[in-house]
């Protein structure tokens, strides 16, 4: 699937302290988060932990293009993430509904070339890993900025040797070495093992 350009963004604020400086190391971690749980927050303070970041901001899509699901309203999943996670350094972001975008890419593009005095770092667990091949440009996103990848539930072994994890292996980084995944920036990607949540968006709105 190819990435259609990015319209001209709206001007946009990130949220309460969403400020970058210079600098700064950001995780971006997006996805859908309908709802949240357990299992991203999981993803995320494991992320900031063991990259060492200065913020992780948490990228809320108003729609999922992989996906048929069609989610909740944004911002009750907006609220429902900052009630999940109130922990200093994370930034609840809708900044893809405002630059009009599904696509990581345009949001990574605009970030990069508006903010290129701060080091990105992309957040995924490892069931998105899994079908990373099939995101919009993905190789270009691989290409702009490092990837971690956090281990949770299901069949992590499948997901770690999928066409995406295969195409850039050369550049994956021992996940003892994570604090230096950052500053060796792209391409690069570590696989994070920690504390696993098999809890999943789609159990909680079964009402399992």
């Amino acid at each position: 699937m190819t990435a259609p350009a990015c319209p001209s963004p709206r001007p946009f604020a990130a949220a309460k302290n969403g400020l970058l400086q210079p600098g700064m190391v950001v995780g971006l971690y997006g996805g859908s988060f309908d709802p949240p749980h357990a299992g991203h927050r999981h993803v995320a303070l494991t992320a900031q932990k063991r990259l060492g970041l200065d913020a992780v901001w948490w990228l809320v899509a108003p729609h999922n293009p992989l996906k048929t699901h069609v989610p909740g309203e944004l911002q009750a999943r907006v609220e429902a993430i900052s009630a999940l996670i109130p922990e200093p350094g994370h930034v609840v972001s809708t900044i893809e509904d405002r630059l009009g975008t599904r696509y990581t890419i345009d949001i990574i593009r605009y970030l990069t070339d508006r903010f290129p005095g701060v080091r990105f770092v992309w957040i995924m667990g490892a069931d998105s890993l899994g079908s990373f091949h099939r995101w919009g440009e993905w190789r270009e996103i691989a290409a702009r900025v490092p990837i971690c990848v956090i281990a949770r539930g299901g069949m992590p072994l499948k997901w770690r040797l999928g066409r995406a994890a295969r195409t850039l292996a050369p550049y994956r980084v021992a996940a003892s070495q994570a604090r230096t995944l950052v500053r060796r920036g792209a391409p690069g990607w570590t696989y994070i093992t920690a504390p696993l949540h098999a809890e999943a968006s789609s159990d909680l709105r079964r009402g399992l």
